[in-house]
Protein backbone atom coordinates (compact mmCIF):
# COMPACT_ATOMS: atom_id res chain seq x y z
CA UNK A 1 0.00 0.00 0.00
CA UNK A 2 1.19 2.95 -1.21
CA UNK A 3 -0.89 5.21 1.23
CA UNK A 4 -1.76 8.74 1.96
CA UNK A 5 0.25 11.66 -0.93
CA UNK A 6 2.89 13.64 0.88
CA UNK A 7 3.69 17.37 -1.35
CA UNK A 8 7.36 17.24 -0.79
CA UNK A 9 8.93 20.76 0.13
CA UNK A 10 11.84 22.34 -1.39
CA UNK A 11 11.95 19.16 -3.79
CA UNK A 12 14.16 20.48 -7.08
CA UNK A 13 16.11 22.80 -4.97
CA UNK A 14 17.54 20.20 -2.61
CA UNK A 15 17.91 17.82 -5.45
CA UNK A 16 19.80 20.06 -7.31
CA UNK A 17 22.03 21.21 -4.63
CA UNK A 18 22.13 17.53 -3.23
CA UNK A 19 23.76 16.08 -6.54
CA UNK A 20 27.04 17.13 -7.94
CA UNK A 21 28.03 13.07 -9.62
CA UNK A 22 25.55 11.08 -11.17
CA UNK A 23 27.37 8.19 -10.45
CA UNK A 24 27.89 9.38 -7.24
CA UNK A 25 26.73 7.39 -3.67
CA UNK A 26 23.69 9.45 -1.57
CA UNK A 27 22.25 9.43 1.48
CA UNK A 28 18.28 10.27 2.06
CA UNK A 29 18.47 10.12 5.49
CA UNK A 30 14.50 11.12 5.78
CA UNK A 31 12.25 9.00 3.41
CA UNK A 32 9.15 10.27 3.98
CA UNK A 33 7.39 8.74 1.12
CA UNK A 34 10.36 8.93 -0.85
CA UNK A 35 9.92 12.32 -2.93
CA UNK A 36 13.38 13.08 -2.71
CA UNK A 37 14.81 9.72 -3.11
CA UNK A 38 12.83 9.41 -6.50
CA UNK A 39 13.83 12.91 -7.59
CA UNK A 40 17.56 11.52 -6.65
CA UNK A 41 17.16 8.58 -8.12
CA UNK A 42 15.93 9.98 -11.84
CA UNK A 43 19.21 11.86 -12.10
CA UNK A 44 22.03 9.08 -11.18
CA UNK A 45 23.41 7.16 -13.51
CA UNK A 46 23.96 3.08 -13.81
CA UNK A 47 26.50 3.28 -11.03
CA UNK A 48 24.83 5.69 -8.86
CA UNK A 49 23.76 4.47 -5.11
CA UNK A 50 21.44 5.52 -3.06
CA UNK A 51 20.83 4.69 1.09
CA UNK A 52 17.51 5.47 2.23
CA UNK A 53 16.80 5.56 6.09
CA UNK A 54 13.79 6.64 7.98
CA UNK A 55 12.61 5.11 11.69
CA UNK A 56 8.83 4.87 10.60
CA UNK A 57 8.09 1.00 9.88
CA UNK A 58 5.46 2.88 7.31
CA UNK A 59 8.39 4.56 5.78
CA UNK A 60 10.45 2.16 4.97
CA UNK A 61 7.37 -0.05 4.27
CA UNK A 62 6.93 1.98 1.30
CA UNK A 63 10.39 2.55 0.31
CA UNK A 64 10.75 -0.98 -0.11
CA UNK A 65 7.49 -1.17 -2.30
CA UNK A 66 8.60 1.64 -4.28
CA UNK A 67 12.60 1.21 -4.97
CA UNK A 68 13.24 -2.11 -3.71
CA UNK A 69 13.56 -3.69 -7.11
CA UNK A 70 15.81 -0.85 -8.10
CA UNK A 71 19.77 -2.01 -7.65
CA UNK A 72 21.20 1.23 -6.63
CA UNK A 73 18.94 1.35 -3.54
CA UNK A 74 19.85 0.31 0.04
CA UNK A 75 17.52 0.63 2.53
CA UNK A 76 17.80 0.91 6.76
CA UNK A 77 14.87 0.99 9.11
CA UNK A 78 16.86 3.27 11.52
CA UNK A 79 16.89 6.77 13.14
CA UNK A 80 19.07 9.06 10.67
CA UNK A 81 21.16 8.74 13.93
CA UNK A 82 22.69 5.57 13.28
CA UNK A 83 23.69 7.09 10.24
CA UNK A 84 27.90 5.94 10.67
CA UNK A 85 26.86 2.31 12.16
CA UNK A 86 24.94 2.17 8.71
CA UNK A 87 27.57 3.36 6.81
CA UNK A 88 30.20 0.88 8.50
CA UNK A 89 28.64 -2.07 7.54
CA UNK A 90 28.03 -0.92 4.30
CA UNK A 91 31.60 0.41 3.66
CA UNK A 92 30.35 3.83 2.87
CA UNK A 93 32.78 6.41 5.39
CA UNK A 94 34.32 9.13 3.50
CA UNK A 95 32.60 7.60 0.13
CA UNK A 96 29.37 9.50 0.08
CA UNK A 97 29.11 12.39 -2.32
CA UNK A 98 25.91 13.86 -0.60
CA UNK A 99 23.68 13.20 2.12
CA UNK A 100 19.87 15.06 2.43
CA UNK A 101 18.09 15.10 5.77
CA UNK A 102 14.34 16.35 5.37
CA UNK A 103 13.65 17.14 8.90
CA UNK A 104 9.96 17.83 8.78
CA UNK A 105 7.05 15.32 9.68
CA UNK A 106 5.61 13.75 6.70
CA UNK A 107 1.97 14.56 5.33
CA UNK A 108 0.86 10.39 6.03
CA UNK A 109 2.16 11.31 10.03
CA UNK A 110 0.61 14.36 10.55
CA UNK A 111 -2.86 13.80 8.55
CA UNK A 112 -3.55 9.73 10.16
CA UNK A 113 -5.02 10.19 13.65
CA UNK A 114 -3.79 6.92 14.62
CA UNK A 115 0.10 8.07 14.92
CA UNK A 116 -1.26 10.73 17.27
CA UNK A 117 0.67 14.04 15.80
CA UNK A 118 -2.48 16.00 14.95
CA UNK A 119 -4.47 18.48 17.40
CA UNK A 120 -7.55 19.23 14.78
CA UNK A 121 -8.21 15.03 14.52
CA UNK A 122 -9.30 12.87 17.27
CA UNK A 123 -6.57 9.50 17.76
CA UNK A 124 -4.65 7.63 20.62
CA UNK A 125 -1.32 10.46 22.14
CA UNK A 126 1.38 8.75 20.35
CA UNK A 127 3.46 10.75 18.66
CA UNK A 128 5.95 8.01 17.90
CA UNK A 129 8.25 8.25 14.45
CA UNK A 130 9.14 4.72 15.36
CA UNK A 131 5.55 3.16 16.40
CA UNK A 132 7.72 0.42 17.86
CA UNK A 133 10.09 1.65 20.25
CA UNK A 134 10.09 4.19 23.02
CA UNK A 135 7.55 5.90 24.83
CA UNK A 136 4.62 7.03 24.03
CA UNK A 137 3.32 10.77 24.18
CA UNK A 138 0.26 9.41 26.78
CA UNK A 139 2.97 7.68 28.78
CA UNK A 140 4.99 10.31 28.92
CA UNK A 141 2.42 12.46 30.09
CA UNK A 142 1.13 10.05 32.68
CA UNK A 143 4.55 10.41 34.59
CA UNK A 144 6.15 13.48 33.62
CA UNK A 145 6.48 15.80 36.80
CA UNK A 146 5.08 19.21 36.07
CA UNK A 147 8.62 20.79 36.48
CA UNK A 148 9.64 18.38 33.75
CA UNK A 149 6.39 19.21 31.12
CA UNK A 150 7.05 22.69 31.31
CA UNK A 151 10.88 22.72 30.60
CA UNK A 152 9.79 20.22 27.74
CA UNK A 153 7.12 22.55 25.93
CA UNK A 154 9.13 25.41 26.98
CA UNK A 155 12.53 24.28 25.47
CA UNK A 156 11.23 22.63 22.58
CA UNK A 157 8.07 24.49 22.20
CA UNK A 158 9.32 28.18 22.55
CA UNK A 159 5.88 28.14 24.62
CA UNK A 160 5.67 31.47 26.46
CA UNK A 161 2.81 29.90 28.86
CA UNK A 162 4.29 26.63 29.68
CA UNK A 163 3.93 26.71 33.47
CA UNK A 164 0.27 27.37 32.81
CA UNK A 165 0.10 24.44 30.04
CA UNK A 166 2.12 22.33 32.76
CA UNK A 167 -0.36 22.64 35.43
CA UNK A 168 -3.37 22.00 33.62
CA UNK A 169 -2.04 19.14 32.02
CA UNK A 170 -0.88 17.37 35.96
CA UNK A 171 -4.45 18.95 37.08
CA UNK A 172 -6.49 16.95 34.10
CA UNK A 173 -4.30 13.92 34.81
CA UNK A 174 -5.96 13.23 38.20
CA UNK A 175 -9.20 13.88 37.34
CA UNK A 176 -8.63 11.04 33.99
CA UNK A 177 -5.72 9.73 32.17
CA UNK A 178 -5.03 11.69 28.93
CA UNK A 179 -5.08 9.63 26.44
CA UNK A 180 -6.48 10.78 22.95
CA UNK A 181 -4.58 14.14 21.25
CA UNK A 182 -8.16 15.82 21.32
CA UNK A 183 -8.36 15.29 25.35
CA UNK A 184 -4.60 17.14 25.27
CA UNK A 185 -5.47 19.80 22.78
CA UNK A 186 -8.22 20.91 24.25
CA UNK A 187 -6.28 21.64 27.56
CA UNK A 188 -3.43 23.40 26.44
CA UNK A 189 -6.11 25.46 24.75
CA UNK A 190 -7.96 25.84 27.43
CA UNK A 191 -4.43 26.92 29.13
CA UNK A 192 -3.58 29.49 26.20
CA UNK A 193 -4.66 33.01 26.93
CA UNK A 194 -3.10 34.81 24.12
CA UNK A 195 -3.86 32.86 20.84
CA UNK A 196 -1.99 33.69 17.76
CA UNK A 197 -2.97 34.74 14.55
CA UNK A 198 -2.99 31.99 12.12
CA UNK A 199 -1.80 29.58 14.40
CA UNK A 200 -4.18 26.73 16.68
CA UNK A 201 -2.99 27.30 20.58
CA UNK A 202 -1.57 23.67 20.66
CA UNK A 203 1.00 23.99 17.84
CA UNK A 204 3.74 24.84 19.99
CA UNK A 205 2.81 22.14 22.54
CA UNK A 206 2.18 19.27 20.39
CA UNK A 207 5.54 20.35 18.41
CA UNK A 208 7.48 20.18 21.35
CA UNK A 209 6.15 17.06 22.86
CA UNK A 210 7.16 15.56 19.59
CA UNK A 211 10.30 16.82 19.19
CA UNK A 212 10.85 15.50 23.14
CA UNK A 213 9.38 11.78 22.61
CA UNK A 214 11.45 11.31 19.06
CA UNK A 215 14.71 12.99 20.56
CA UNK A 216 15.00 15.31 17.10
CA UNK A 217 16.91 17.68 18.23
CA UNK A 218 19.48 15.32 20.04
CA UNK A 219 19.48 13.14 17.23
CA UNK A 220 19.66 15.85 14.51
CA UNK A 221 22.84 16.72 16.76
CA UNK A 222 24.66 13.58 16.50
CA UNK A 223 23.29 13.25 12.61
CA UNK A 224 25.26 16.60 11.83
CA UNK A 225 28.42 15.30 13.43
CA UNK A 226 28.46 11.90 11.86
CA UNK A 227 27.48 13.10 8.02
CA UNK A 228 30.51 15.22 8.23
CA UNK A 229 32.26 12.03 8.52
CA UNK A 230 30.89 10.17 5.96
CA UNK A 231 31.15 12.59 2.95
CA UNK A 232 34.24 12.63 0.84
CA UNK A 233 35.50 15.76 0.08
CA UNK A 234 33.04 18.44 -2.20
CA UNK A 235 30.41 15.76 -0.84
CA UNK A 236 27.15 18.03 0.31
CA UNK A 237 25.35 18.19 3.01
CA UNK A 238 21.71 19.30 2.36
CA UNK A 239 19.65 19.93 5.20
CA UNK A 240 15.52 21.22 5.21
CA UNK A 241 14.59 22.90 8.81
CA UNK A 242 10.87 23.40 9.31
CA UNK A 243 11.17 25.69 13.19
CA UNK A 244 13.84 27.91 14.19
CA UNK A 245 15.38 25.24 16.91
CA UNK A 246 16.35 22.84 14.39
CA UNK A 247 17.78 25.77 12.21
CA UNK A 248 19.49 27.13 14.31
CA UNK A 249 21.56 23.92 15.18
CA UNK A 250 21.91 22.94 11.20
CA UNK A 251 23.64 27.23 10.96
CA UNK A 252 25.92 27.37 14.44
CA UNK A 253 27.01 23.49 13.17
CA UNK A 254 28.00 25.01 9.53
CA UNK A 255 29.50 28.24 10.74
CA UNK A 256 31.43 26.13 13.42
CA UNK A 257 32.95 23.37 10.58
CA UNK A 258 33.59 26.43 8.47
CA UNK A 259 35.71 28.49 10.96
CA UNK A 260 37.31 25.99 12.50
CA UNK A 261 38.32 25.21 16.34
CA UNK A 262 38.58 28.27 18.69
CA UNK A 263 41.98 29.63 18.99
CA UNK A 264 43.11 31.70 21.32
CA UNK A 265 43.01 35.79 20.32
CA UNK A 266 45.66 37.45 18.67
CA UNK A 267 47.74 33.70 18.18
CA UNK A 268 49.69 34.32 14.78
CA UNK A 269 48.22 31.84 12.72
CA UNK A 270 47.42 32.64 8.93
CA UNK A 271 43.91 32.15 7.14
CA UNK A 272 45.11 29.49 5.19
CA UNK A 273 46.36 27.58 7.99
CA UNK A 274 42.86 27.33 9.71
CA UNK A 275 41.70 23.76 9.73
CA UNK A 276 37.93 23.97 8.15
CA UNK A 277 36.11 20.95 7.42
CA UNK A 278 32.67 22.75 6.02
CA UNK A 279 31.98 25.75 3.79
CA UNK A 280 28.75 26.95 3.02
CA UNK A 281 26.52 26.85 -0.48
CA UNK A 282 25.03 30.14 -1.04
CA UNK A 283 22.13 31.47 1.20
CA UNK A 284 19.65 29.82 2.82
CA UNK A 285 16.68 28.85 0.40
CA UNK A 286 13.38 29.29 1.43
CA UNK A 287 10.14 28.13 -0.64
CA UNK A 288 8.60 29.94 -3.05
CA UNK A 289 5.12 32.26 -3.02
CA UNK A 290 3.92 29.33 -5.40
CA UNK A 291 4.95 26.39 -3.35
CA UNK A 292 3.54 28.20 0.03
CA UNK A 293 0.07 28.62 -1.81
CA UNK A 294 0.20 24.88 -3.06
CA UNK A 295 1.52 23.51 0.22
CA UNK A 296 0.72 25.71 3.39
CA UNK A 297 3.56 23.39 5.26
CA UNK A 298 5.79 24.50 3.16
CA UNK A 299 5.32 27.90 4.94
CA UNK A 300 8.25 27.82 7.22
CA UNK A 301 11.15 25.92 5.14
CA UNK A 302 14.72 26.51 4.99
CA UNK A 303 17.25 24.68 3.58
CA UNK A 304 20.86 25.06 4.32
CA UNK A 305 23.86 23.48 1.68
CA UNK A 306 27.76 23.22 3.44
CA UNK A 307 30.05 21.08 1.33
CA UNK A 308 33.36 18.82 2.52
CA UNK A 309 36.31 20.88 2.37
CA UNK A 310 38.97 18.64 4.43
Amino acid sequence: MIGVQHETVLLNEAVTALITDSNGCYVDGTYGRGGHSAAILERLGPSGRLLVIDKDPKAIEHARQKFGQDNRVMIEHASFAQIREIAIRRQLVGAVTGVLLDLGVSSPQLDDPARGFSFTQDGPLDMRMDSSAGISAADWIASASEQEIATVLKDFGEERFAKRMAKAIVAERLLRPIVTTKHLADIVTAANPAWEKHKHPATRSFQAIRIYINRELADLTDVLQQALELLSIRGRLVVISFHSLEDRLVKHFIREQEQGPKLPRHLPIRADQIKQTLRHIGKAVRASESEVAANVRARSAIMRVAEKVA
